[in-house]
């Protein structure tokens, strides 16, 4: 069976893509609980935490972290972020190949959180994308 997430890193499946460096991919979810919705995907394969290496567990942390930096510092308005691994089946892993889910989170959003999780969509992922790269952009240059 193919792999999804390794088709978006060959460039073989569309995603929308909002960082990338030589390991990791920061793409938009497909079915995001609120705007900005970020997976970050290791470019190596690996399925879930028991076959992962350490090292590649720290870098997509690393890489989370700018993510979460860049939602609070940008239009997303973020004042937090939730940062998950669904870690097999019975986690709700659907995706089997391992990624950090990056959920921005605004004060007070229980309500609008909850709906989200429901509806999963963002009617306009390329200008959220847009939003991400450019936040992330001024991160490099100030941080």
């Amino acid at each position: 069976m193919a792999c999804v997430f390794c088709e978006i890193v060959a460039g073989t499946a569309p995603a929308i893509r909002v960082y990338e460096d030589d390991d990791f991919l920061g793409i938009l979810d497909i079915r995001p609980f609120t705007r900005g919705h970020t997976l970050v995907v290791p470019k190596r394969h690996s399925v879930d935490l028991t076959d992962t290496p350490a090292d590649t567990l720290a870098g997509m942390l690393a890489v989370g972290q700018r993510i979460a930096q860049a939602t609070r510092a940008s239009q997303l308005g973020a004042t937090g972020n939730n940062i998950a691994i669904n870690d097999g089946k019975s986690a709700m892993q659907t995706v089997f190949h391992i990624h950090l889910h990056v959920i921005p989170r605004r004060d007070g959003d229980k309500l609008s959180f909850a709906k989200g999780m429901l509806l999963r969509r963002d009617p306009d992922r390329e200008g959220t994308g847009r939003i991400l790269r450019e936040a992330l952009s001024q991160l490099d240059t100030t941080g």
